[in-house]
């Protein structure tokens, strides 16, 4: 009979002194300076609490803190009671999550440091005509000059020749003339501008300027108060292929992207042998 009690003693002393070590713990923590109030083991101090009344002062303070302090508790409350009846698969869901943040986040690392993002001009152009068919304009796009002058400005047609002639030389004539009648004056003739962005400085219909567009190369158009004069240097039609120096923007990030995968395959691959050869992948055979 001795022999049965002593265990039962021994466990209930042991059992006895854990919860006063527990019950100590807590009752130190919560008398430790700058603690404010403590909910299923989580604690809320009052450092925390710094950065939240930051500005305020008086009753606005004082609001303040008492809201915070019981969003805070209601937040615990809740979390700990969903986290107590909750269904198995949502600690598998949660472990699933932190796996993939934790690898997303270790490639990112990789990828910042030691991944050299080597873009040459040959294999933009590579990819450029191997997926020409990717690069189809939906709309036309235009290099050129949008001169936009009052009806009564002296000279227009004179400057619809400088227009089509353009050079060096009449470039300067034609940059005076604007400075002095233009009511708008666009120059892109290093770079693209599309149907849509014509359309917010002319009063075309969008199949009006398409037409236009397709047949020539200067386009005037006058309203009642207004001539607009675009001439065109360069142009690419809805339906065409685009150029290459507009499609490049396209195919940067997808090759970028492409590059990235390789790299993380290539560090997966290295990752794994090294991980075989130090023994921390062991087969077993059934």
């Amino acid at each position: 009979m001795k022999n049965k009690i002593l265990p039962i003693l021994i466990v209930l002393t042991a059992m006895t002194m854990s919860g006063c070590d527990y019950i100590a713990k807590r009752f130190a923590h919560k008398h430790q300076s700058g603690t404010i109030v403590e909910a299923y083991g989580h604690y809320l101090y009052e450092s925390d609490l710094v950065p939240v009344l930051s500005g305020l002062s008086g009753e606005d303070s004082i609001r303040r803190r008492e809201q915070y302090v019981h969003d805070w508790l209601m937040d615990i409350v809740l979390y700990e009671t969903a986290k107590d009846r909750a269904d198995e698969s949502i600690e598998a869901m949660v472990e699933d999550y932190r796996r993939s943040l934790y690898i997303h986040e270790y490639e990112q690392r990789l990828i910042a440091k030691r991944m050299q993002t080597m873009l040459t001009d040959s294999m933009v152009e590579q990819f450029y005509t191997e997926h020409s068919n990717r690069f189809i304009l939906k709309e036309s796009i235009v290099r050129g000059v949008l001169l936009i002058v009052p009806n009564d400005a002296p000279d227009i047609n004179k400057v619809k020749k400088e227009l089509q002639q353009m050079d060096e030389t009449n470039m300067e004539t034609i940059e005076k003339y604007a400075y002095r009648y233009a009511g708008g004056y666009e120059l892109f003739l290093d770079r693209w501008i599309t149907a849509n962005q014509l359309l917010t400085h002319m009063p075309f219909e969008k199949n009006t300027l398409n037409k236009e567009l397709r047949y020539k190369q200067q386009i005037v158009l006058s309203d009642s108060l207004s001539t607009y004069i675009l001439q065109v240097t360069d142009k690419y039609l809805q339906g065409e292929v685009m150029p290459l120096d507009y499609a490049r923007r396209d195919i940067e990030p997808i090759l970028i992207n492409q590059l990235k995968k390789e790299f993380l395959r290539k560090e997966s691959d290295k990752l794994y042998q090294d991980a075989i050869r130090y023994k921390h992948i062991q087969f077993y055979e059934n």
